[in-house]
């Protein structure tokens, strides 16, 4: 069956980094996009960032752009998040999802990470 195990969140002070890492297994992981998506107390979850299957293309929000990159490794079934200039409004659990946008849709996700920016 289809898993993604997210790892690598922690604390982080603010302007700070942390990279996220999501490893996924049960599918031909190279076939499909992959997403970042986040969810904090009281809000609604929020795309974070998405690369196509052949990790040539990534999409951001504006509210991450300059600040996160995705990217993958196809040999080792891995998506990951590099995380910079950490805010405390990116603190959150952090999720991986197959899928690229949206607009799309994600059929399959990980249990999370939590990311914690705090001083």
């Amino acid at each position: 069956q289809v898993q993604l195990v997210e790892s690598g969140g922690g604390l982080a002070q603010p302007g700070g980094s942390l990279r996220l890492s999501c490893a996924a297994s049960g599918f031909s992981f190279s076939s499909f996009a992959m997403s970042w998506l986040r969810q904090a107390p009281g809000k609604e979850r929020e795309w974070v960032a998405g690369i196509y299957s052949d990790g040539k293309d990534t999409y951001y929000p504006d509210s991450v752009k300059g600040r996160f990159t995705i990217s993958r490794d196809n040999a080792k079934n891995t998506i990951y998040l590099q995380m910079n200039n950490l805010k405390p409004e990116d603190t959150a659990l952090y999720y991986c999802a197959r899928g690229l946008h949206p607009i799309e849709g994600f059929d399959f996700w990980g249990q999370g990470t939590q990311v914690t920016v705090s001083s």
